[in-house]
């Protein structure tokens, strides 16, 4: 008789739902795209397909997963903003990129922020000012679009191609202001240029006068999953002079939050490119 093998102490007290919940959960905040299938969750997280459907409506009742409007997949939900945001306020990006958004803010006498990815947003998490009677101030825990301007170049510019090309599929586009002054050309040249430099600008389009300098924050698996960027009142000669300071500054942020390398040397990766 074949015998069932002891379970140690901590899997006796496991909960089967609760695990393979959270199984659902990182499977998805892993996956390549940002949302999948019914059937795609049960072959990858070794799940019946009644039972994954039950945890994922349980999980949409809270909010931490959402169903698609078209109603052929699913994706995190913000119910998760939520749950994290005690985690942003002690965040080890935000403690890990103080020292450097204070440096950028020093050189460039202008305004530095860290923001991170949620959904299609990005929420300021950290940020220094420089103590001047004339500057930008943009609060901790404001979001803005993900495509939006210089930091959405970023981004966009170092997602992986499958997830780059959906994005960049969305009717409403903002990396030159409203959606209705997108050019696409112009774009593709700016990602390009992106990928070669590691950081992106923006010269008054969003908001007239105001100049930003963005690069991208990566994550475990060298997915962008923020930036950092400075902001300011400068002249158009600035920001070249800035960028390769504030990839620097991206680029050591993304490496001590565990990426493996940086947005220039993933610049020769096909997998990694967004055109």
């Amino acid at each position: 008789m074949i015998m069932d093998k002891p379970q140690s102490a901590d899997e006796r007290y496991m909960v089967p739902a609760v695990e393979q919940s959270f199984r659902v959960l990182f499977l998805m905040s892993q996956a390549p795209s940002s949302h999948m299938s019914l059937t795609e969750i049960c072959a990858q997280a070794s799940i019946h397909k009644s039972k994954a459907f039950s945890i994922l409506r349980t999980l949409q009742k809270f909010g931490v997963v959402q169903r698609n409007v078209d109603g052929k997949g699913y994706s995190l939900g913000p119910g998760l903003i939520a749950l994290s945001r005690k985690v942003i306020d002690n965040t080890d990006a935000a403690r890990l990129a103080a020292p450097m958004l204070k440096e950028l803010s020093g050189k460039a006498s202008g305004t530095a922020t860290l923001g991170l990815i949620a959904e299609n947003s990005v929420f300021v998490v950290a940020k220094q000012e420089v103590d001047r009677d004339i500057g930008v101030t943009i609060r901790v825990g404001h979001r803005f679009p993900l495509t939006l301007g210089s930091h959405g170049k970023a981004i966009a510019a170092f997602l992986p191609k499958g997830e780059a090309d959906e994005l960049l599929n969305h009717k409403k586009l903002y990396f030159h202001g409203k959606p209705e002054k997108l050019d696409r050309v112009r774009l593709e040249k700016e990602l390009t240029q992106c990928r070669r430099d590691g950081f992106a600008v923006d010269l008054g389009e969003i908001k007239p006068g105001l100049i930003t300098v963005a690069a991208p924050v990566l994550g475990i698996g060298e997915i962008p999953i923020g930036y950092i960027a400075v902001i300011g009142l400068f002249s158009p000669d600035v920001p070249r002079q800035l960028g390769p300071s504030v990839a620097l500054a991206a680029q050591t942020l993304s490496k001590q939050l565990g990426a493996r390398t940086d947005p220039k040397s993933m610049a020769l990766a096909p997998n990694h490119s967004a055109g």
